[in-house]
């Protein structure tokens, strides 16, 4: 049983940084510029996921995600 190997990456303290400052892009893609803090935020948390920060990773990139789309309808219905 102690000879069976995890192909789960254990979280590093990398993991958490990458996954926090992609969340915190998320709000500045919200309220910035959607593409370039959207893009860098969204990288941040996938690579954070990867990195061993399984759920949170995955959702700080699906926040950014979400914020691009967000932002860019709310500037297309300001425009129009």
């Amino acid at each position: 049983m102690a000879n069976i190997h995890s192909t789960a990456r254990p979280r590093t303290n990398a993991a958490r940084i990458c996954t926090i400052v992609g969340f915190v892009f998320a709000v500045l893609a919200l309220l910035l510029n959607p593409l370039v803090f959207g893009v860098i935020g969204l990288v941040l948390g996938i690579v954070g996921a990867v990195l061993g920060d399984k759920p949170l990773g995955w959702y700080a990139a699906a926040a950014n995600v979400a914020a691009i789309l967000l932002s860019l309808l709310i500037v297309n219905a300001l425009v129009n």
